[in-house]
Protein backbone atom coordinates (compact mmCIF):
# COMPACT_ATOMS: atom_id res chain seq x y z
CA UNK A 1 0.00 0.00 0.00
CA UNK A 2 1.41 3.47 -0.73
CA UNK A 3 1.99 5.17 2.26
CA UNK A 4 -0.15 8.03 3.12
CA UNK A 5 1.21 11.95 2.98
CA UNK A 6 -1.22 14.25 5.07
CA UNK A 7 -3.04 16.77 3.16
CA UNK A 8 -1.67 20.31 2.77
CA UNK A 9 -3.71 23.38 1.22
CA UNK A 10 -4.20 27.00 2.04
CA UNK A 11 -6.24 28.54 0.04
CA UNK A 12 -6.97 32.81 0.14
CA UNK A 13 -10.22 33.86 -1.35
CA UNK A 14 -10.67 36.67 -3.11
CA UNK A 15 -13.29 38.86 -4.75
CA UNK A 16 -14.27 38.30 -8.25
CA UNK A 17 -16.37 40.11 -10.50
CA UNK A 18 -19.37 38.79 -12.78
CA UNK A 19 -18.92 37.57 -15.80
CA UNK A 20 -21.35 37.84 -18.77
CA UNK A 21 -20.83 35.88 -21.63
CA UNK A 22 -22.53 37.56 -24.65
CA UNK A 23 -23.68 34.48 -26.95
CA UNK A 24 -24.96 31.12 -25.71
CA UNK A 25 -26.96 27.81 -27.79
CA UNK A 26 -28.89 28.75 -30.61
CA UNK A 27 -32.44 28.17 -30.26
CA UNK A 28 -31.84 26.41 -27.30
CA UNK A 29 -34.20 27.33 -23.95
CA UNK A 30 -32.11 27.98 -20.62
CA UNK A 31 -32.05 25.19 -18.90
CA UNK A 32 -31.87 25.37 -14.73
CA UNK A 33 -28.93 25.22 -13.06
CA UNK A 34 -28.34 21.90 -11.08
CA UNK A 35 -27.94 21.57 -7.70
CA UNK A 36 -24.65 20.11 -7.67
CA UNK A 37 -21.69 20.21 -9.77
CA UNK A 38 -21.43 17.39 -12.29
CA UNK A 39 -17.81 16.13 -13.19
CA UNK A 40 -19.36 16.03 -16.99
CA UNK A 41 -21.41 18.87 -19.00
CA UNK A 42 -22.91 18.58 -22.11
CA UNK A 43 -23.20 21.29 -24.02
CA UNK A 44 -27.04 22.19 -23.16
CA UNK A 45 -25.42 21.90 -19.41
CA UNK A 46 -22.65 24.02 -20.15
CA UNK A 47 -25.06 26.85 -21.40
CA UNK A 48 -27.41 26.94 -18.05
CA UNK A 49 -24.32 28.02 -16.27
CA UNK A 50 -22.64 30.82 -18.63
CA UNK A 51 -22.89 34.19 -17.28
CA UNK A 52 -23.10 32.94 -12.92
CA UNK A 53 -20.99 34.74 -11.08
CA UNK A 54 -18.98 32.53 -9.71
CA UNK A 55 -18.36 30.42 -13.01
CA UNK A 56 -15.28 30.40 -14.59
CA UNK A 57 -14.89 28.84 -17.75
CA UNK A 58 -11.10 27.71 -18.43
CA UNK A 59 -10.14 27.30 -22.36
CA UNK A 60 -7.08 25.32 -22.21
CA UNK A 61 -6.22 24.93 -25.87
CA UNK A 62 -3.60 27.11 -27.58
CA UNK A 63 -3.92 31.07 -27.33
CA UNK A 64 -3.98 31.64 -31.44
CA UNK A 65 -6.77 28.70 -30.90
CA UNK A 66 -8.19 30.38 -28.46
CA UNK A 67 -8.41 34.04 -29.97
CA UNK A 68 -10.11 32.42 -33.30
CA UNK A 69 -13.29 32.02 -31.18
CA UNK A 70 -14.07 30.67 -27.84
CA UNK A 71 -16.64 30.04 -25.57
CA UNK A 72 -18.79 32.98 -24.80
CA UNK A 73 -16.98 34.42 -21.57
CA UNK A 74 -13.77 31.58 -21.40
CA UNK A 75 -10.84 32.32 -20.41
CA UNK A 76 -7.50 31.20 -22.03
CA UNK A 77 -5.20 29.30 -19.72
CA UNK A 78 -3.27 26.90 -22.31
CA UNK A 79 -2.11 23.47 -21.05
CA UNK A 80 1.59 24.12 -21.40
CA UNK A 81 0.97 26.10 -18.20
CA UNK A 82 0.15 22.87 -16.65
CA UNK A 83 2.73 20.38 -17.51
CA UNK A 84 6.22 19.92 -17.06
CA UNK A 85 9.68 20.88 -19.70
CA UNK A 86 9.83 19.03 -23.07
CA UNK A 87 12.00 15.92 -21.08
CA UNK A 88 9.51 15.61 -18.35
CA UNK A 89 6.61 16.50 -19.53
CA UNK A 90 4.35 15.28 -16.76
CA UNK A 91 6.47 16.97 -13.60
CA UNK A 92 4.36 19.10 -11.60
CA UNK A 93 4.33 22.37 -12.03
CA UNK A 94 5.42 24.80 -9.66
CA UNK A 95 2.76 25.91 -7.01
CA UNK A 96 4.13 29.43 -7.53
CA UNK A 97 3.56 29.06 -11.14
CA UNK A 98 0.28 27.84 -10.38
CA UNK A 99 -0.74 30.38 -8.33
CA UNK A 100 0.25 33.13 -10.58
CA UNK A 101 -1.60 31.39 -13.29
CA UNK A 102 -4.91 30.79 -11.71
CA UNK A 103 -4.85 34.36 -9.87
CA UNK A 104 -4.81 35.80 -13.43
CA UNK A 105 -7.68 33.95 -14.19
CA UNK A 106 -9.41 35.29 -11.54
CA UNK A 107 -10.43 31.66 -9.71
CA UNK A 108 -11.25 31.28 -5.55
CA UNK A 109 -11.46 28.23 -3.81
CA UNK A 110 -15.57 28.74 -4.28
CA UNK A 111 -15.22 29.10 -8.08
CA UNK A 112 -17.03 26.48 -10.47
CA UNK A 113 -14.67 25.75 -13.06
CA UNK A 114 -15.42 24.19 -16.20
CA UNK A 115 -12.25 22.71 -18.17
CA UNK A 116 -13.02 22.98 -21.94
CA UNK A 117 -10.41 21.14 -24.50
CA UNK A 118 -10.09 21.02 -28.17
CA UNK A 119 -12.08 18.27 -28.99
CA UNK A 120 -10.16 17.47 -32.13
CA UNK A 121 -9.33 13.64 -30.66
CA UNK A 122 -9.91 11.55 -27.65
CA UNK A 123 -6.65 12.43 -26.61
CA UNK A 124 -7.92 15.73 -25.81
CA UNK A 125 -9.87 14.61 -23.17
CA UNK A 126 -6.79 14.37 -21.08
CA UNK A 127 -5.29 17.52 -21.36
CA UNK A 128 -8.67 18.31 -19.47
CA UNK A 129 -8.53 15.57 -17.17
CA UNK A 130 -5.06 16.13 -16.11
CA UNK A 131 -5.99 20.19 -15.82
CA UNK A 132 -8.84 18.99 -13.79
CA UNK A 133 -6.91 16.84 -11.61
CA UNK A 134 -4.52 19.58 -11.11
CA UNK A 135 -7.34 22.04 -9.94
CA UNK A 136 -8.68 19.26 -7.41
CA UNK A 137 -5.11 18.86 -6.32
CA UNK A 138 -5.02 22.28 -5.45
CA UNK A 139 -8.15 22.32 -3.33
CA UNK A 140 -10.50 22.97 -5.73
CA UNK A 141 -14.40 21.28 -5.54
CA UNK A 142 -16.44 22.27 -8.24
CA UNK A 143 -15.24 21.30 -10.90
CA UNK A 144 -16.12 20.18 -14.49
CA UNK A 145 -14.68 19.39 -17.67
CA UNK A 146 -17.13 19.88 -21.16
CA UNK A 147 -17.68 16.68 -22.55
CA UNK A 148 -16.53 16.96 -26.14
CA UNK A 149 -15.31 20.40 -25.45
CA UNK A 150 -15.13 23.35 -27.80
CA UNK A 151 -15.85 20.97 -30.86
CA UNK A 152 -19.15 19.71 -29.30
CA UNK A 153 -20.61 23.06 -28.06
CA UNK A 154 -20.71 24.44 -31.64
CA UNK A 155 -21.45 20.98 -33.51
CA UNK A 156 -24.66 21.91 -31.18
CA UNK A 157 -25.24 25.50 -31.99
CA UNK A 158 -23.28 27.19 -29.79
CA UNK A 159 -21.76 30.81 -30.64
CA UNK A 160 -18.18 31.39 -30.38
CA UNK A 161 -16.58 35.18 -29.90
CA UNK A 162 -12.95 36.22 -30.28
CA UNK A 163 -13.43 39.43 -27.31
CA UNK A 164 -11.10 38.15 -23.87
CA UNK A 165 -13.51 38.93 -20.83
CA UNK A 166 -11.85 41.47 -18.31
CA UNK A 167 -10.67 39.11 -15.25
CA UNK A 168 -9.50 40.92 -11.75
CA UNK A 169 -6.99 38.98 -10.44
CA UNK A 170 -7.89 36.85 -7.18
CA UNK A 171 -6.11 36.24 -3.89
CA UNK A 172 -5.93 32.48 -4.56
CA UNK A 173 -2.68 30.31 -3.55
CA UNK A 174 -2.67 27.06 -4.77
CA UNK A 175 -1.18 24.18 -2.54
CA UNK A 176 -0.91 20.56 -3.36
CA UNK A 177 -3.10 17.93 -1.90
CA UNK A 178 -0.23 15.50 -1.84
CA UNK A 179 -2.58 12.74 -0.61
CA UNK A 180 -3.40 12.17 -4.64
CA UNK A 181 -0.03 12.45 -5.99
CA UNK A 182 1.89 8.98 -6.42
CA UNK A 183 5.29 9.37 -6.61
CA UNK A 184 7.95 7.03 -8.13
CA UNK A 185 9.73 6.44 -4.62
CA UNK A 186 6.43 5.88 -2.94
CA UNK A 187 5.82 2.78 -5.92
CA UNK A 188 8.87 1.47 -5.78
CA UNK A 189 8.91 0.98 -2.30
CA UNK A 190 5.59 -0.44 -2.35
CA UNK A 191 6.54 -2.93 -5.24
CA UNK A 192 9.53 -3.97 -3.22
CA UNK A 193 7.66 -4.77 -0.22
CA UNK A 194 5.25 -6.95 -2.15
CA UNK A 195 2.52 -4.03 -0.80
CA UNK A 196 1.93 -2.56 -4.52
CA UNK A 197 -1.75 -1.17 -5.11
CA UNK A 198 -3.07 -1.65 -8.95
CA UNK A 199 -0.64 -0.41 -11.69
CA UNK A 200 -3.00 1.03 -14.32
CA UNK A 201 -1.09 1.84 -17.55
CA UNK A 202 -3.38 3.89 -19.68
CA UNK A 203 -1.55 3.71 -22.68
CA UNK A 204 -1.55 1.81 -26.09
CA UNK A 205 -1.03 -2.00 -26.15
CA UNK A 206 2.05 -1.28 -28.10
CA UNK A 207 3.66 1.03 -25.09
CA UNK A 208 3.03 -1.40 -22.64
CA UNK A 209 3.63 -4.29 -24.62
CA UNK A 210 7.18 -2.93 -24.64
CA UNK A 211 7.01 -2.76 -28.11
CA UNK A 212 6.47 1.58 -28.44
CA UNK A 213 7.81 4.18 -26.10
CA UNK A 214 7.75 7.97 -25.73
CA UNK A 215 10.43 10.00 -27.01
CA UNK A 216 11.14 11.76 -23.37
CA UNK A 217 10.81 7.93 -22.21
CA UNK A 218 14.55 5.71 -21.91
CA UNK A 219 13.40 2.71 -22.24
CA UNK A 220 10.60 0.68 -23.77
CA UNK A 221 8.18 -1.23 -21.25
CA UNK A 222 5.44 -0.74 -17.90
CA UNK A 223 5.64 -0.74 -14.33
CA UNK A 224 6.42 -3.60 -12.87
CA UNK A 225 3.30 -6.00 -12.53
CA UNK A 226 1.28 -3.28 -14.04
CA UNK A 227 -2.25 -3.99 -16.04
CA UNK A 228 -3.32 -2.68 -19.04
CA UNK A 229 -6.43 -0.85 -19.35
CA UNK A 230 -5.87 1.73 -22.61
CA UNK A 231 -7.82 5.30 -22.22
CA UNK A 232 -9.25 4.92 -25.57
CA UNK A 233 -11.38 2.31 -24.14
CA UNK A 234 -13.44 5.11 -22.73
CA UNK A 235 -14.30 6.41 -25.70
CA UNK A 236 -16.77 4.58 -28.75
CA UNK A 237 -14.78 4.29 -31.81
CA UNK A 238 -13.96 8.05 -33.62
CA UNK A 239 -15.73 9.90 -30.92
CA UNK A 240 -14.52 12.41 -28.72
CA UNK A 241 -17.37 12.46 -25.58
CA UNK A 242 -17.05 9.66 -23.37
CA UNK A 243 -19.34 6.56 -23.21
CA UNK A 244 -22.47 6.60 -20.98
CA UNK A 245 -22.14 6.70 -17.31
CA UNK A 246 -23.19 3.11 -17.16
CA UNK A 247 -20.77 1.81 -19.42
CA UNK A 248 -17.67 3.29 -17.67
CA UNK A 249 -18.99 2.08 -14.50
CA UNK A 250 -19.36 -1.62 -16.24
CA UNK A 251 -15.61 -1.41 -17.59
CA UNK A 252 -13.99 -0.22 -14.70
CA UNK A 253 -15.80 -3.07 -12.84
CA UNK A 254 -14.35 -5.66 -15.28
CA UNK A 255 -10.91 -4.04 -14.75
CA UNK A 256 -11.38 -4.87 -10.93
CA UNK A 257 -10.55 -1.14 -10.20
CA UNK A 258 -13.96 -0.24 -8.95
CA UNK A 259 -12.37 0.22 -5.36
CA UNK A 260 -9.21 -1.23 -5.05
CA UNK A 261 -6.15 0.97 -4.55
CA UNK A 262 -4.87 2.38 -8.36
CA UNK A 263 -2.26 4.04 -9.19
CA UNK A 264 -2.98 5.26 -12.86
CA UNK A 265 0.26 6.19 -15.11
CA UNK A 266 0.75 6.38 -19.03
CA UNK A 267 3.96 8.28 -20.37
CA UNK A 268 3.41 11.74 -19.08
CA UNK A 269 0.13 11.68 -17.10
CA UNK A 270 -1.92 12.66 -20.13
CA UNK A 271 -3.75 9.91 -20.83
CA UNK A 272 -3.47 8.95 -17.10
CA UNK A 273 -5.67 11.73 -16.49
CA UNK A 274 -8.17 10.21 -18.13
CA UNK A 275 -8.21 7.11 -16.54
CA UNK A 276 -8.18 8.96 -13.42
CA UNK A 277 -10.87 10.62 -14.18
CA UNK A 278 -13.17 7.98 -15.02
CA UNK A 279 -11.99 5.66 -12.28
CA UNK A 280 -12.51 8.65 -9.65
CA UNK A 281 -15.31 10.89 -10.66
CA UNK A 282 -17.58 8.52 -12.37
CA UNK A 283 -17.11 5.07 -10.79
CA UNK A 284 -16.44 6.40 -7.73
CA UNK A 285 -13.08 5.20 -7.17
CA UNK A 286 -11.62 7.12 -4.19
CA UNK A 287 -8.66 5.16 -3.64
CA UNK A 288 -6.99 6.09 -7.15
CA UNK A 289 -3.99 8.07 -7.82
CA UNK A 290 -1.81 9.61 -10.62
CA UNK A 291 1.37 9.15 -10.92
CA UNK A 292 2.18 12.11 -13.25
CA UNK A 293 5.56 11.70 -14.37
CA UNK A 294 4.69 8.09 -15.62
CA UNK A 295 6.87 5.74 -17.33
CA UNK A 296 8.90 8.72 -18.35
CA UNK A 297 10.61 9.48 -15.17
CA UNK A 298 10.20 5.78 -14.30
CA UNK A 299 12.65 4.93 -17.62
CA UNK A 300 15.42 6.96 -16.79
CA UNK A 301 16.27 5.70 -13.13
CA UNK A 302 17.61 1.82 -12.46
CA UNK A 303 14.49 0.78 -11.03
CA UNK A 304 12.96 -2.66 -12.86
CA UNK A 305 10.24 -2.81 -15.62
CA UNK A 306 8.09 -5.63 -17.15
CA UNK A 307 8.11 -6.34 -20.93
CA UNK A 308 11.43 -4.33 -21.58
CA UNK A 309 12.91 -5.69 -24.64
CA UNK A 310 16.61 -7.14 -24.86
CA UNK A 311 18.89 -4.31 -25.99
CA UNK A 312 19.24 -5.67 -28.83
CA UNK A 313 15.57 -5.73 -29.94
CA UNK A 314 15.70 -1.80 -27.86
CA UNK A 315 17.95 -0.73 -30.38
CA UNK A 316 16.44 -2.15 -33.83
CA UNK A 317 12.96 -0.43 -32.57
CA UNK A 318 14.90 3.14 -32.04
CA UNK A 319 15.72 2.16 -35.78
CA UNK A 320 12.76 1.84 -36.66
CA UNK A 321 11.16 4.92 -34.69
CA UNK A 322 14.18 6.85 -36.72
CA UNK A 323 13.13 6.26 -39.77
CA UNK A 324 9.77 6.55 -39.31
CA UNK A 325 9.99 10.46 -38.32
Amino acid sequence: MLKKISLAAALVVGTLPALVPTAALANTPAAAVPAATSALLKPQDLKAVLGQPDVRILDIRAEKDYAAGHIPGAINTPYALYRGPQDNPGALQSEAKLTEVLRKAGLDANSRVVVVHAGSDHTDFGAAARVYWTLKAGGLTRLSIADGGTAAWKAAGGALETAAPNVAPSQFSYRYDKSMIATKDEIAAAVQAGKAPVLLDARPASFFKGEQRADASARYGTLPGARALDNAGFFAKGQVTLKPDAELRTLVQQAGVDSAPTVSFCNTGHWAATNWFVLSEIAGNKNVKLYPESVVEWSKSDLPMDNEPSRVTALLQDAKRSLAK
